[in-house]
């Protein structure tokens, strides 16, 4: 296949090097009339394991001319850069530009072709931006006669050429399976997870990785300050923590879902917290997620009295599935809120014993999740028990659920 990259920075001159090592043709395109001379020469214009070897050996040819590219290639990679500004929103100036050229060059190409944009770009940028500019431009119609795609890079520097060969994994932010497919066959011989999944999802799947990156090494570092105050040995303790592959460095706790509670977490960071505030110490993100899980039992509220409806019905009120403790349960911090605020209010967990609740919420305690569904035009799911995966099934048209927890599939 015949591949014309747009932008010729760190991401883009890896791509066109390892899409060249597959047999590919590249045409790599930019603006910067010394990268394209240096490509040419085949010197690589960045330090990178590996690379100068790969642009000594593939074929690849760098011009500014992008209707030469476009009419000579059959699927273009679009790397430029998205850089952010003090407030954080992307500059899309580089890729506005790029995308319009492009569209002028489909405009006069009869054979379809494809896009997958590589740039870090934020969700729906590919919906409300980028689509409509080469929609414009070309005259076209996405999807039916250009292919357009959202594929972002994993690559760290220092360690890109491999990363690229072998990613953690491929995503591919599709609108429609014809353009998701001619992207595909590129990675086919790539051992990785291939996802294929919406643009928005492609989007945000991005800054989640990165975002989750800068918050484990913030995360070591709070925790080994920690350790150097209270004399302990940082490095190894955070080799124990990696050492758990079950709950630390897995899946675990890594659902979207509701707030924190029981008998552990709350407490042990409110400790944390206060031995730092004791040795004059500050841990900005440890002392946040207190903070953050307010949000989230605050959303919660705000979900319930925004939904027009009076009556309330409450399925699960431990802190967690399969246990009876209510200890620090957000669940009932949501109640004590409707109870302040006058809302009719009923309550069902089977693993809770109604004797060791207080009174004010054994008055609320049902026995049945028929019970609940009868005394309730809105249904709020509090932790996932099984049983309350099938809830939908027995509600009337006029009764609303918030699933705070996943629970329904």
């Amino acid at each position: 296949m015949q591949i014309s990259v747009f932008g010729l920075g760190y991401v883009g001159i890896v791509t066109a090097a390892c899409l060249a090592k597959g047999g590919h043709k590249i045409i790599a395109v930019d603006v910067d009339a010394e990268k394209i001379r240096l490509i040419n020469a085949k010197i690589s214009p960045i330090c990178e394991q590996g690379l100068q070897e790969l642009l000594e050996k593939g074929d690849i040819f760098a011009s500014s001319d992008v209707e030469y590219a476009i009419n000579n290639s059959d699927l273009s990679f679009v790397c430029v850069g998205t850089p952010s500004g003090e407030d954080g929103n992307i500059d899309l100036a580089a890729i506005r530009e790029v995308c319009k050229q492009i569209g002028s060059a489909l405009a006069k190409k009869q054979e379809f072709h494809s896009i997958a944009i590589r740039s870090t770009i934020l969700p729906g940028t590919m919906q409300n931006v980028i689509t409509p500019i080469l929609q414009q431009y070309s005259g076209k119609q996405a999807g039916v006669d250009f292919g357009i795609c959202h594929n972002p890079e994993f690559m760290r520097e220092a360690s890109a050429v491999s990363d690229f060969f072998n990613p953690p994994k491929i995503l591919i932010g599709e609108f429609d399976p014809k353009s998701g497919d001619i992207l595909a066959e590129i990675y086919q011989d790539i051992q990785a997870p291939f996802i294929r999944c919406s643009p928005e999802v492609a989007e945000m799947s991005k800054y989640a990785d990165n975002a989750w990156h800068a918050t484990k090494i913030t995360f070591a570092n709070e925790i080994g300050n920690l350790c150097k105050k209270l004399g302990g040995d940082s490095q190894a303790v955070m080799d124990i923590f990696c050492k758990d592959t079950k709950l630390n460095i897995s899946p675990a706790y890594l659902k979207p879902g509701f707030a924190f509670g029981g008998s552990c977490l709350p407490k042990d960071l409110r400790s944390l917290n206060f031995i730092a505030k004791q040795q004059g110490l500050e841990i900005p993100l440890l002392a946040a997620v207190p903070v953050s899980n307010r949000v989230q039992i605050d959303i919660a509220i705000e979900l319930i009295k925004d939904s027009g409806k009076n009556k309330i019905g409450i399925l699960g009120f431990a802190f967690k599935a399969g246990t009876g403790d209510c200890r620090e349960s957000p669940v009932l911090e949501v109640i004590d809120n409707l109870l302040l605020n006058n809302f009719p209010v009923t309550i069902y967990d089977k693993n809770v014993s109604h004797d060791s609740l207080p009174d004010k919420y054994r008055a609320i305690t049902v026995a049945s999740i028929e019970q609940v569904v009868a005394n309730a035009d809105l249904i709020v799911i509090g932790n996932n028990a099984s049983e309350f995966a099938n809830i939908s099934d027995i509600l009337t048209p006029e009764q609303l659920i918030i699933d705070l927890v996943g629970c329904i599939s």
